[in-house]
Parts: structure tokens; sequence; C-alpha cells
């Protein structure tokens, strides 16, 4: 059977409900060409499509959105010069790229989840799962201790953290990209009782100011931030491994990319 890029969003689509207003899309590609080669990848930065040329990769599927916008290319780029240079990379190279974002989100549970969770070796830890949040009871252990662990296990060189770094902690709500802001992320302590919130991004005068006042007045609350890469990668890795799984025959590689901040 040739597996084609329509084939292989179709694959990935199955099952799911998908809303009017998606930024899923394959774009550029075209459905009826032959796929040879998948990259798995957070964001399909230059140098993630750079790396699928050099891995004779002709498909890229992608987390986040291509040209820097969540709706895709913003009217602003249209004259310059680094958008200009990665439209021409993508348009010489051939390469056919697929949004996935909408969907995997979708999954029961959250793809992306699962491979966060799958990457800390807490997946047998869920308690609940909620459509936005997952709730954990790990070992108990000291915020920086939780820190530490993350950082090793997810190889980053550094976590931002609200709330007492001594705080001992059990019950933990993991929540990946952007929604660690205060509509999501602050009922999580009333309602799900949790310790700390491990989450991607998000404001920080929402729950970060949230988790320092109840510090202030004494209250065992704490928030973990990696940052909105360092926790929806993993995901686009787990892909990764469920594509190599389920199609063989075909290369499918995750393009780990380079950190976008430095520490200075």
């Amino acid at each position: 059977m040739t597996l084609t890029m329509g084939r292989i969003v179709d694959h990935l689509t199955r099952g799911i409900s998908i809303p009017h207003a998606t930024v899923d899309l394959l774009k550029p590609g075209h459905r009826e060409v032959e796929v040879h080669g998948i990259v798995t990848a957070f964001c399909a930065s230059q140098y993630v499509i750079e790396q699928a040329v050099s891995l004779g990769a002709n498909f890229i599927i992608t987390h986040e959105g291509v040209f820097y916008s969540h709706q895709g290319m913003q009217e602003c780029l249209r004259h310059d010069p680094v958008f200009l240079q990665k439209s021409r990379l993508i348009a010489d190279s051939g390469i056919g790229i697929y949004r996935f974002h909408d969907t995997i989100h979708r999954y029961q549970p959250d793809g992306v989840m699962i491979g966060l969770l799958r990457a800390l070796d807490w997946h047998t830890y869920v308690v609940k799962q909620l459509p936005t949040a997952a709730i954990l009871t790990i070992p108990a252990m000291e915020v920086k201790e939780v820190a530490e662990y993350i950082k090793a296990k997810l190889h980053i060189r550094y976590v931002r953290v609200a709330g007492e770094l001594a705080m001992p902690c059990e019950r933990v709500g993991i929540m990946v990209g952007y929604r660690g802001g205060g509509e999501l992320a602050i009922p999580l302590f009333l309602n799900e009782h949790v310790d700390l919130i491990i989450a991607g991004e998000g404001p920080e005068w929402e729950t970060p100011e949230y988790v320092k006042d109840a510090a202030y007045q004494g209250r065992n609350k704490a928030l973990i931030m990696l940052g909105h890469a360092e926790s929806e990668a993993p995901g686009m890795k787990y892909l990764a491994d469920e594509l190599s799984a389920q199609f063989p025959m075909l290369p499918v590689h995750f393009v780990e990319d380079r950190p976008v901040f430095q520490i200075v």
C-alpha cells in the first residue's frame, strides 16, 4: 500500500471530531503525494526543516504553526526577510507540512499529555484525566526535588517555580502547552486539592501571582512552569514512536529542536 500524505492525515484524524475552524491543515503539501519519510517536531523551525531534508523525509508533522502565529501567516510578514527565506526553503525542498494541533489534543486521553507523562515516567500515577489536565498522586517529595527530577527526565536546563521550594507535595496537576493561565489552572487547587501544578506556560500575572499570595498566607501551593515547547515536545516524540510502530516500513524521526531561550 502506498502511503500518501492524505493517508497519514486520515490515520491521525480517524474517529476524532475536528472543529470547523481548525488550524490542523496540510499546507504546503498534497494528499496524493507519496511519503518517503516523516519528521515529527514541536515546531517546524528552519532547523527542523533542514534536518528533515538531510534525513530524506518529505513530510513534517508539526504541533505548532510554521510562521509564528496560531492562525497562520500574518500579513506583517509578507515582506519580512526571515519569512521569505524560510518560505523559499520549504518551497525548494518540496516538503509537505501538516499542523497537528487540535486533533492530538482531542485524543482520549490527550496525546500530548501522554507523551509528557511517559517522558516523566509518571503515567502510572494518574488518578484522574480532565479535558485540560491530568491529576496525579506521586511519591511524596519537596517541590525542589520535583523540579530537579523534571529537569533530569526532560533534559532541560531550567524550570521556573512559584511557591516554597521546601514545600512537600504529593497530589499534582499537570497541564501541557498554554494551559497554565488562571482560568484553567487556579481552580485545580480548590476543586482537585492539588499541592502543585506543573504547566507549560501562561500569563505571569495570573497563576504565579495566585501562588505567590497563597504561599504568603501560609498555604501549601506551588507552581512549576516548564515552558511551552518543553511541555509539548515529548508528545511529538511519542507520536513518532507510535507512527514507527504503526508503519514499520516508513522511516519516522522525531527532531528535537534547540532551546529557544538561553540562561544569562
